[in-house]
């Protein structure tokens, strides 16, 4: 992995964000974030398993690439604040990234952010609607299916190895 495409599917500064806009703009730990207002943070891994990458995620892994895709929520006591979508190339989790399938309720931004080889290229946003992928998977979880969600997604790499991470924000996350 010489360079990283550029993702044109999503921006690099949302307008219309709102409340939600300093969380997708900080470039810090999220999962430190949400600890910093609820000490109550909690992870409920949703799916873990082997799949094909999304179609907006084809400009990291192509088509017919195999991928682990790791999606949990975030809860701050029983709320439901983040759900977060982690994907990495099936063959770079007997390298880089092997450590991460066995990460089970563990938040995975407490290890991106340890590791200082690991390096985090610019945030992109992107305002969800019911259509998407990621907000029917981030809603399934919730007890009212809201008309859109606000996401950021960043792509990691250590060893020329990526793994892009996509944090959709639910309602509970304007409560902290």
């Amino acid at each position: 992995m010489k360079s990283i495409p550029r993702d044109t599917l999503w921006c690099r500064s949302p307008s219309a964000a709102g409340a939600c806009r300093p969380w997708l703009r900080d470039r810090g730990s999220l999962t430190r974030r949400i600890q910093d207002r609820c000490p109550a943070l909690s992870v409920k891994v949703v799916f873990q398993g082997m799949r094909r990458a999304n179609r907006d995620e084809r400009f990291v892994f192509p088509r017919h690439t195999r991928v682990l895709v790791r999606e949990v929520y975030l809860y701050c006591r029983r709320t439901p604040v983040v759900f977060a979508h982690s994907v990495i190339a099936a063959r770079d989790l007997r390298g880089a990234w092997r450590r991460l399938a066995g990460m089970g309720s563990r938040p995975l931004g407490a290890a991106l952010f340890a590791d200082p080889r690991i390096r985090r290229y610019p945030l992109r946003q992107k305002k969800l609607g019911r259509h998407h992928e990621l907000h029917r998977r981030a809603s399934a979880g919730l007890h009212g299916t809201p008309a859109t969600l606000w996401a950021r997604r960043s792509l990691f790499a250590l060893h020329k190895s990526p793994i892009l991470v996509s944090e959709v924000f639910l309602p509970g996350i304007l409560k902290l």
